[in-house]
């Protein structure tokens, strides 16, 4: 049994993965110029474009259509998941990372901006990856 060789494109998600999370937290902790309402519609499309890039480094060879659904997927599910209110779950979510990651209130609103997100993040990923090839 060989083991596999290390797909360079998953350097590159992961890298777009930790800009996308720099730039996503300057957003929530300096973006009040953006307004509460675009502030909240930018983070959202951050964190599923981040979801993109974390699904890519998974499987940086599946096609991206694939790959996009995958990451919309994570992103409806954790959305529909904040309808789920326990005790343990909301003290998770009362924590900056455990908001961060979980949210706190269903949103249906959010699912566009996810969409969205992840959108430009496929959009990224093929310009990206056609000057990788040139």
């Amino acid at each position: 049994m060989t083991a596999r060789a290390w797909d360079p494109r998953r350097t590159r998600h992961l890298g777009a993965a930790a800009a996308t999370i720099a730039i996503g937290l300057l957003v929530h902790r300096r973006g009040a110029l953006l307004g509460a309402a675009l502030r909240d519609v930018a983070g959202d499309a951050l964190w599923a474009a981040m979801i993109v890039w974390g699904v890519s480094a998974l499987a940086p060879a599946a096609r991206r259509r694939w790959r996009g659904a995958a990451a919309y997927a994570v992103c409806a599910a954790v959305e529909t998941a904040q309808l789920v209110h326990t005790p343990a779950l909301d003290a998770v979510r009362a924590t900056t990372l455990g908001h961060l990651v979980l949210g706190s209130d269903f949103d249906a609103r959010d699912l566009l901006a996810y969409a969205a997100g992840v959108a430009a993040a496929l959009l990224l990923d093929r310009v990206l990856d056609g000057r990788r090839r040139r």
